[in-house]
C-alpha cells in the first residue's frame, strides 16, 4: 500500500466499545459510531474553516440521540461558526440528561489541546491557487527528505498515540518501507497537486485498504497534526508559517478525498446483504494444508449470521493479537475461494526468515497459534483487484507463490459464470513441494475445455513429470510462451511478490499489452 493515513480506533469512549459491542453492524453501532465523532469534537475542539451543513444536520441528529447536556456545547467554534445551527443544537438538548451508557465518558470540562484546524467533514472550498504553488514548488524537497521526514512522522504518532500501533503494520515500521512509501506518496501528490485524477488509482487502492482497517474521519487530524509537526522539526528554519499552512490545506484536501471515497465503501458495505463496517468474530471451522508453506483457513461467523457476496479478487483484513508486541496487527488476505454466503477462506503462506528478511508476524503466529476453533477479527471485504465479469473478452490470469490466492477465486467465476470465455492460468513456484491447489486446477482443466494452464517449476524433482505436473522449467518469460499468452484483446491480472510483477507488467508492455489492460494487486507498502 503507498499510504496508510490514519488507523485505529482512537479516543473512543469504553463505554462506547461496550455499546458498540452489542450490535456490531446496527443501530447501537451507529449511535457509538456518532458519539465517537462527537466526543472527538468537544474533547479537542477542533475548527472547521467553513462549517458543513451535511455534516451540522449529522450532529445535531447525534447529539439529538445522545442527549448531551446544554453546557458541553456552549462555546464549541464549530457552532459559533454558524448559529442557526447553535440554537438548534441548544434547543434540542437544553433540557435532556445524559444517558446511563454514556455518563463518565463525556467531559465535564473542554479544553484547549490542539491548535489545529484540521477537520473530518467534507470541504466547501478547494485549495487555493497560491497554496497549490506552495506545495508543488516543495515537491522537491520532499524527494529529497522525505524518508527523513516520515521516519520522524511514525516515531512521533506513535509515541504521542501507543494505541496505533494496534493498527500499523509493525514489520513494515522496522524494515523502514512504511517510512519510504509514504514519503513516496506525499511527493506524488505534491508533484500532482494541481491534477489530482492522476492519484485516482492510488486513493482507491488506499482507501479500500483504510476501509478494511476501519479508519473513520476524525483520526485523520490525527496524521495531519503530527505529519505538519514532522515537516517543522525536521526542516527546521527553513519552513516558514505560510509553507505550514499550505501544507496543512494540502493535507485537509487530501484526507477530504480518502474520507468521501470510504465513506461511499461503509455505506455499499453497510447496504449489502451479511455486510458490516469495522470487526466482526469469526471461528477457524478448519485448517487445511495446501503445500509445505500454505495453509487455508475456513471462517465462518461467530453470530452465525449471513455473509456479504464478494468480488473475486478481494480480499479481508484478519486481526490478531501478537504476544510478542503486546498489541493487535491486522493484515490484508486474498479471498482464494468464491462466495458461497457461509464462510470465508483465505490461503496463508507462512513466512519464514530470509537473510535480512524477518520471518512474517502474522502468518507463523495463524500457522502456528490459531487452531482450528479458535476466534479472530476479521473485516468485510474489500479491494479494487477485481475480474471484469462484463465482457467476454479472454483472461490471462498470472500469479508467482501464495500470489495464486486471488487467482483461485477470479478461475471459480470464471468456470462457473462465464463457461465459454478462455481462460489461460499461468503460475510460477519454486517447486512442486510448494505448489499449493494443484489437485483443484487439474481438476478444473479436466470440467473446463476453455482453460489452459502454464506451470513454471524453478527446481523439478525426479518424481515430477512435464506436462503432468508442471510445463516449463525455470522462471516465467513470456516472450517464450507469446502465442499462448497473447490473446485478442485479453485482460491479464498479475499477482505475486512485487519485482515478479514488476518483471511481467514490463514483459507484457514490450509484447504490446495495453497497459490499461494490465491489472496488478499489491499488499503490504505498495510498488515505491
Amino acid at each position: 500500500m503507498l499510504l496508510t493515513l490514519i488507523a485505529g480506533n482512537l479516543l473512543v469512549p469504553r463505554s462506547c466499545y461496550e455499546v458498540a459491542s452489542t450490535d456490531g453492524h446496527g443501530p447501537v453501532a451507529t449511535l457509538a459510531k456518532r458519539w465517537h465523532d462527537v466526543h472527538f469534537m468537544l474533547r479537542t475542539r477542533k475548527t472547521l474553516r467553513t462549517p458543513n451543513p451535511a455534516y451540522t444536520d449529522y450532529l445535531e441528529t447525534t447529539i439529538y440521540t445522545a442527549r448531551f447536556p446544554a453546557r458541553i456545547l456552549k462555546g464549541i467554534p464549530q457552532l459559533e461558526a454558524n448559529m442557526l445551527a447553535r440554537k438548534q443544537f441548544l434547543k434540542l438538548v437544553s433540557s435532556t440528561k445524559t444517558p446511563t451508557s454514556l455518563r463518565g465518558a463525556i467531559p465535564t470540562t473542554v479544553t484547549m489541546t490542539s491548535t489545529a484546524t484540521f477537520h473530518s467533514s467534507p470541504p466547501r472550498h478547494e485549495l487555493s491557487v497560491e497554496h497549490q504553488k506552495i506545495v508543488k514548488s516543495t515537491a522537491p524537497v520532499l524527494a529529497e527528505h522525505g524518508v527523513a521526514i516520515t521516519s520522524h512522522f511514525y516515531k512521533r504518532m506513535l509515541n504521542n498515540h501507543p494505541e496505533l500501533r494496534n493498527v500499523f503494520n509493525s514489520a513494515h515500521q522496522d524494515t523502514g518501507t512504511q517510512p519510504a512509501a509514504l514519503a513516496h506518496a506525499v511527493w506524488a501528490y505534491a508533484s500532482n497537486i494541481d491534477n489530482l485524477g492522476a492519484l485516482t488509482t492510488a486513493v482507491s487502492r488506499i482507501g479500500h485498504k483504510h476501509a478494511s482497517l476501519g479508519i473513520t474521519p476524525d483520526q485523520y487530524p490525527i496524521v495531519g497534526e503530527n505529519l505538519l509537526a514532522s515537516i517543522k522539526e525536521v526542516l527546521g528554519d527553513a519552513v516558514n508559517q505560510p509553507l505550514l499552512d499550505a501544507w496543512g490545506a494540502a493535507y485537509q484536501q487530501l484526507a477530504d478525498i480518502f474520507i468521501n471515497f470510504e465513506r461511499d465503501l461503509y455505506q455499499k458495505a453497510e447496504q449489502t446483504s451479511g455486510g458490516w463496517t469495522g470487526w466482526r468474530k469469526f471461528k477457524v471451522a478448519r485448517k487445511v494444508p495446501e503445500s509445505d508453506e500454505i495453509i487455508s483457513f475456513y471462517l465462518e461467523p461467530v453470530d452465525g449470521g449471513k455473509l456479504p457476496s464478494f468480488q473475486s479478487g478481494q480480499y479481508i483484513s484478519v486481526r490478531v493479537f501478537v504476544p510478542e508486541l503486546g498489541v493487535y496487527q491486522p493484515r490484508q488476505y486474498s479471498l482464494s475461494d468464491t462466495p458461497d454466503g457461509k464462510h470465508f477462506r483465505i490461503s496463508v503462506k507462512k513466512e519464514s526468515a530470509k537473510g535480512l528478511t524477518p520471518a512474517g508476524r502474522i502468518s507463523n503466529v495463524l500457522h502456528e497459534n490459531v487452531p482450528e476453533g479458535a476466534e479472530i477479527d476479521v473485516s468485510n471485504p474489500y479491494g479494487d483487484f477485481t475480474l471484469d465479469v462484463e465482457t467476454d473478452v479472454p483472461v490471462v490470469l498470472i500469479s508467482g507463490g501464495v500470489g495464486i490466492t486471488p487467482m483461485l477465486s477470479m478461475l471459480g467465476t470464471l468456470v462457473d459464470h462465464a463457461p465459454t470465455r478462455k481462460v489461460v492460468f499461468v503460475h510460477a513456484v519454486r517447486g512442486g513441494n510448494v505448489h499449493a491447489m494443484k489437485d483443484y486446477l487439474s481438476r478444473i482443466m479436466k470440467e473446463n475445455p476453455q482453460v489452459s494452464r502454464l506451470i513454471f517449476y524453478e527446481n523439478v524433482a525426479e518424481a515430477e513429470l512435464e506436462g503432468v505436473d508442471y510445463d516449463y522449467k525455470g522462471r516465467i518469460e513470456l516472450e517464450k510462451v507469446r502465442d499462448k499468452v497473447l490473446l485478442p484483446d485479453a485482460n491479464y491480472y498479475l499477482c505475486g511478490p512485487i519485482p515478479f510483477m514488476q518483471s511481467q507488467q514490463k514483459s507484457l508492455e514490450a509484447l504490446g499489452v495495453p497497459s490499461e489492460r494490465i491489472h496488478s494487486e499489491v499488499f503490504g507498502s505498495g510498488i515505491a
